[in-house]
């Protein structure tokens, strides 16, 4: 109970009971878009490929505009270190965003299923997570979906080969490569954001 009390500021300064509430919206959604093509005439499971590059992005963007903080000031004079907290409020917002997408995506794992899902959720975490860092949350979303969008525009239809590297997003599941990349990113924006924090930005209007 104290535990809870401890924390109940900390979710509400970084609008987490929204933050969870756009996660879940968001994945909702996805499943039923994903569904919807899927049952389309003439396509087949690799018509969810759109679900694939486009829920990621939108759900790491509910979560890099939850790395927002109210206080900043306070927050660094804290007695307390606070990169434990940053550590836990961004895995367990990547371990639901990750669990309720792959769920949208069932089946076809070895193609554009839950796999490739969990794939893009954590590399789009991570360069989220760096965009925090370096941009501010308010415009945390926008490396991934910058990149995203080019790379869903311009990635190769055949899968494998140089665009496993640089369109990780765009690959089906089993892509050795693309998993390399996407661990990379995430690995790397985690660690940056959980030494740094959010870069500092005035109040929000």
């Amino acid at each position: 109970m104290a535990a809870a009390k401890r924390l109940l500021p900390y979710a509400r300064s970084r609008a987490l009971p929204l933050t969870l509430a756009s996660v879940v919206g968001i994945a909702a959604a996805a499943a039923w878009a994903a569904d919807w093509l899927e049952d389309r005439p003439y396509f087949d499971h690799t018509a969810r490929v759109p679900v694939l590059a486009l829920a990621p992005l939108l759900v790491t963007a509910a979560v890099g505009a939850g790395l927002y903080s109210h206080s900043e000031e306070l927050d660094r004079t804290s007695v307390r270190p606070w990169w434990p907290r940053r550590l836990t409020h961004l895995l367990a917002l990547t371990l639901l965003a990750t669990g309720l997408l792959a769920l949208a995506v069932p089946g076809h794992p070895e193609e554009f299923g839950a796999p490739a899902m969990v794939r893009n959720v954590s590399g789009s975490t991570g360069v989220t997570a760096a965009g925090a860092t370096l941009l501010g949350a308010r415009l945390s979303w926008l490396p991934m979906t910058v990149y995203g969008g080019a790379v869903y525009l311009a990635a190769p239809r055949e899968p494998g080969g140089a665009a496993a590297v640089w369109a990780w997003s765009m690959q089906p599941g089993p892509q050795v490569a693309a998993w390399v990349v996407a661990g990379v990113a995430f690995v790397a924006g985690v660690a940056l954001y959980v030494r740094r924090g959010a870069r500092p930005e005035g109040p929000r209007a």
